[in-house]
C-alpha cells in the first residue's frame, strides 16, 4: 500500500513542500491529497486525520505522523536515506534543520508564503534583516565546508534542503541580500524539477486567499 501525504494549497503551505519534495527526492511513491487551506473543506476534513489539525500529514497505513522534520525523519528510517554520511556534517544538517523548523518568527510573520507571487516589498525590519542574515550566513557556511560532492547544502541533498526550500520560495517572492553562494544556492533550488513541479500546480490552483496576496503590493 502506498504512502499518501495530506497537503495543503500548494501556493499557501510552505510546511507541505516541506515532506512533498523530500519524498520526491527519496523517490518514494506516494499518493497525494490536496486541502483546499483556509476553507470550510480543510476544517471539516483535517480534523479526521491530524490531531494537531495542520498540515502535512503522512499515512501509512495505520500510523499517523503529522510534523513535516519527523515526516522526514520517518523516510529516512524507511530508506537509508536523507542525512549526510559523515558525522560531523550530519550533526550540523540536524542543527541547521531544527533550527528552521523552530526559528525565524520574523520572516514566517512577516513574508507569509505565496509561492507565485513575485516582486513583493514588506517593511524591513531589524528582525526581518537579521534573518535573512543568518539564513544567507547559515547557506554560505554549508557551501563553503560541507557542499564538495554536490550543488546542495551538503552536497548531495538532505532534509536541510528540503527545510530550507520555502525560505528560498520567499525570497524569490519578496527579495533578500544574498551573498553570491547563497544566490547561486537558491538558482539551484529554483532549477529544481520537483519544485518546478510544485511551482507549476501552485500557479494553476483557483484558490486564493486575498489577505495573504495583498501583502508587499
Amino acid at each position: 500500500m502506498p504512502l499518501t501525504l495530506v497537503i495543503g494549497s500548494k501556493n499557501y503551505s510552505s510546511w507541505s513542500l516541506r515532506a512533498w519534495i523530500f519524498l520526491k527526492h527519496l523517490g518514494i511513491d506516494f499518493d497525494e491529497r490536496v486541502l483546499t487551506l483556509y476553507s470550510p473543506e480543510f476544517y471539516e476534513e483535517i480534523g479526521k486525520i491530524s490531531p494537531a489539525q495542520r498540515v502535512p500529514v503522512l499515512l501509512d497505513g495505520d500510523l499517523r505522523i503529522w510534523d513535516s522534520l519527523a515526516i522526514c525523519e520517518y523516510l529516512v528510517e524507511k530508506s537509508g536515506r536523507g542525512w549526510p554520511k559523515d558525522t560531523a556534517a550530519r550533526a550540523h544538517a540536524r542543527a541547521i534543520s531544527a533550527e528552521m523548523h523552530s526559528g525565524f518568527q520574523a520572516l514566517r510573520d512577516a513574508c507569509p508564503f505565496n509561492a507565485r507571487a513575485r516582486n513583493r516589498h514588506v517593511p524591513q525590519t531589524p528582525e526581518l534583516l537579521a534573518s535573512a542574515r543568518r539564513i544567507d550566513q547559515l547557506w554560505e557556511d554549508c557551501r563553503r565546508r560541507f557542499g564538495r560532492g554536490g550543488p546542495w547544502l551538503f552536497g548531495e541533498y538532505s532534509i536541510a534542503d528540503a527545510m530550507y526550500a520555502p525560505v528560498v520560495l520567499r525570497f524569490n517572492t519578496y527579495g533578500a541580500d544574498l551573498s553570491a553562494p547563497s544566490r547561486d544556492y537558491s538558482n539551484t533550488v529554483l532549477a529544481d524539477p520537483p519544485l518546478v513541479d510544485w511551482l507549476r500546480a501552485a500557479e494553476s490552483e483557483p484558490h486564493r486567499v486575498e489577505a495573504i496576496d495583498a501583502i508587499g503590493r
